[in-house]
């Protein structure tokens, strides 16, 4: 079973950028492949983006496609979620996922814990 955690968050002026990442444990990332989902308050959950488990195949949500970049690192067990153009509507919590199949839009059963991203207007 595979273990993430988040980090990277935190507060930032809109138009400004953050960069995430998700470390794993308990297994290589490569048998994953891997995403990222967010939680603004009072909502659902939504999916952000999410790339196969060697990079070839990368999905975005309309509302960040263009500003967002997913990435990974399988030597480090490491994915990357770089954010710019930030705005408030880019508030949440944002949460890394795996799952055995690349399924767009669809979260896998894996969860990190998730890192807080607040950005001001």
């Amino acid at each position: 079973q595979v273990q993430l955690v988040e980090s990277g968050g935190g507060l930032v002026q809109a138009g400004g950028s953050l960069r995430l990442s998700c470390t794993a444990s308990g297994r290589t990332i490569s048998n994953y492949a891997m995403g990222w989902f967010r939680q603004a308050p009072g909502k659902e959950r939504e999916y952000v983006a999410q790339i196969s488990r060697y990079g070839s195949l990368k999905y975005y949500a309309d509302s960040v496609k263009g500003r967002f970049t997913i990435s990974r690192d399988n030597a480090k067990n490491t994915v990357h979620l770089q954010m710019n153009s930030l705005n408030p509507e880019d508030t949440a919590v944002y949460y890394c996922n795996a799952d055995l199949e690349l399924r767009r839009g669809v979260p896998g059963d894996y969860w990190g814990q998730g890192t807080q991203v607040t950005v001001s207007s």
